[in-house]
């Protein structure tokens, strides 16, 4: 179990989410997610990396993910389904839900995700190849990648000059509605720009 802080609010959703995976089949997390089990242990790939996780307890093989990552996937392993995908991708406010959380959404992630990306477009390639994506041609800089099996993220950049400030977009395959809610959704977006501000600081050396 991770470790809290006093009065963190990550505690309860935590506990909740993990007891009601141990009382869940792991067979059916499985094929409803699209996940790999072997008897004991989950493979869940994750932007690039390869999570085991031990079911039922939700143990780690190796380092512990994030908090909030570990919330994020306890959510999709529960309530979440893989669905077929039928082509499109959609922005935040494209989705059944978006535009009510839309300005939450912008300033969470998309607003800061082109001020981080502002000046550095250059580690771009890196940050591709770090997640296991494909380079896209219709913006100054971007890339394709799969967030989990089957859920796929579009990152499109535009470096900003003397008229323009940067801007950024995030698309998300037309199966994420049902795989995460609204507000995952939006952990979603910080759990992949949390990456990246990590991934860029490994660029920059």
């Amino acid at each position: 179990m991770p470790t809290f802080e006093h009065n963190n609010k990550e505690r309860m959703p935590y506990e909740h989410y993990t007891a009601l995976l141990a009382q869940m089949d792991p067979i059916e997390i499985s094929a409803r997610c699209g996940l790999d089990w072997d008897g004991q242990w989950l493979s869940v790939p994750l932007m690039g990396q390869t999570l085991r996780v031990r079911l039922p307890d939700f143990g780690f093989d190796g380092p512990e993910p994030p908090v909030p990552t570990q919330i994020l996937l306890l959510r999709y392993l529960t309530c979440g389904r893989l669905e077929p995908a039928a082509g499109k991708f959609l922005a935040y406010r494209d989705m059944p839900w978006g535009e009510v959380y839309f300005r939450q959404f912008q300033g969470r992630c998309l607003t800061r995700c082109a001020w981080m990306f502002s000046g550095k477009l250059a580690h771009v390639p890196y940050l591709c190849q770090a997640l296991k994506g494909t380079p896209l041609p219709k913006c100054d800089a971007g890339f394709a990648f799969n967030f989990l099996p089957g859920l796929d993220i579009q990152l499109l950049l535009w470096d900003g000059d003397e008229e323009f400030p940067p801007s950024a977009q995030i698309l998300f395959s037309d199966n994420f509605p049902a795989a995460f809610s609204a507000e995952d959704m939006a952990f979603v977006g910080d759990i992949l720009l949390n990456r990246c501000k990590t991934l860029l600081k490994e660029a920059q050396g």
